[in-house]
């Protein structure tokens, strides 16, 4: 283990894009890749201004880089999707600093990947450890709370917890497509129940008059781009009273670095986009992100975010489509639950035997809420 070391960096750029390469792959996590990490670094969305301060974990053996981890210093806990809110209001009621902490995941993104990404050629138990010393002596000079690891796999969240690692889950409802030849296939699968409310929903688009276009790749334009960022901060600014975490500029830079992995489905009103759905695609997955519109229709949300990207994944070939966090309304549209993974670690903390059972008893939560979830699907039973 002597032969293991460890450098941060203050972003991608500094490491280099061959570097994050050898580790991270566009095709399998568009959200890892090199491209997506340093257009919301160079467009200062995942800045130290806004709260996520780059600080990459690079480990190196023998000098030959080994190991990568995307990581952030947090000032707040927004864009995270793995929700510690309680564990933060906790601290700062009895006079304690929970912030900064550090953070490793893909910033605003709640998918599941690969996030400390490891060299075949290295014993991983002992790469771990050196990580977890690591982050443990970043933790105490820079006087983090703590540090964690957001949408991990289960497997590596596993090794995690064999670490002393705390292991967190939440519930996301996504789609698997088994090979079916059209949207009509899928509908035959569900229950009538279902398979009529869902007819039904894209009827009411369909009544509404609305034009449905799917450009990709090339076929996105800066029209496109331009739609989109509008209707992504209306959305936020509707939502939550600001204009979301993403701006203009990384939109654009987005569809210049890796605009073949974008996907965008959008609804005209005679000539005019009303609403649109921004979607990357991965190899195997279409990943749903960003949605908004200027006016309301009825289920047409539904229509652009859910039953397109199906429609999508069918044509393509694709496996499985990701639409995103939460969203229990998704089951009854042909999505079934899944548990994701998170670890955490909590240096010295004041509050260890009450976080240690709130994991407990929010573990218990989670399961029996995947089996009521997987004991309401909206599929026939074979």
């Amino acid at each position: 283990m002597s032969n293991f070391g460890v450098r941060f960096f203050s972003s991608a750029q500094a490491l280099g894009k061959s570097a994050w390469q050898a580790f991270f792959d566009a095709a399998e996590d568009p959200f890892t890749s090199y491209e997506f990490i340093d257009a919301l670094e160079q467009t200062g969305c995942a800045s130290a201004r806004t709260g996520w301060q780059p600080h990459h974990l690079a480990l190196y053996h023998k000098q030959e880089l080994v190991g990568l981890a995307i990581g952030y210093i947090k000032s707040h806990s927004y864009g995270e999707y793995v929700f510690d809110w309680a564990i933060a209001e906790a601290y700062e009621a009895h006079g304690f600093n929970y912030y900064p902490k550090w953070l490793c995941a893909a910033p605003f993104t709640p998918v599941t990947g690969t996030r400390l990404a490891l060299s075949d050629s290295v014993n991983k138990t002992q790469a771990l450890a050196t990580i977890h010393t690591a982050l443990d002596k970043q933790a105490l000079q820079l006087g983090w709370s703590g540090w964690h690891i957001n949408f991990c796999s289960r497997a590596q969240a596993e090794q995690l917890q064999e670490q002393g690692l705390a292991r967190r889950t939440t519930v996301q409802f996504q789609w698997h497509n088994p090979g079916y030849q059209d949207f009509d296939e899928f509908c035959r699968q569900l229950k009538a129940r279902k398979r009529k409310n869902i007819i039904k929903e894209r009827a009411a688009v369909a009544k509404a008059g609305l034009r449905i276009e799917v450009a990709s790749g090339d076929e996105i334009t800066s029209v496109h781009i331009q739609a989109l960022s509008a209707f992504y901060q209306r959305t936020y600014l509707k939502r939550s009273g600001h204009l979301g975490y993403l701006n203009a500029d990384f939109f654009t830079r987005l569809k210049q670095s890796m605009g073949e992995h974008l996907v965008v489905i959008s609804a005209y009103d005679g000539e005019q986009m009303v609403a649109a759905s921004l979607f990357l695609r991965g190899q195997n997955t279409l990943y749903g992100r960003y949605w908004g519109c200027l006016e309301h229709y009825d289920r047409l949300h539904f229509e652009l975010c859910y039953y397109q990207g199906i429609e999508y994944c069918i044509n393509q070939g694709l496996a499985y489509f990701n639409g995103g966090a939460q969203g229990e309304h998704k089951l009854a549209r042909g999505f079934t639950p899944q548990l994701t993974h998170s670890c955490h670690r909590f240096i010295n903390s004041p509050f260890a035997a009450a976080i240690d059972d709130f994991i407990v008893r929010e573990t218990r939560q989670h399961s029996l809420y995947l089996q009521q979830c997987t004991g309401l699907s909206p599929y026939k039973v074979q």
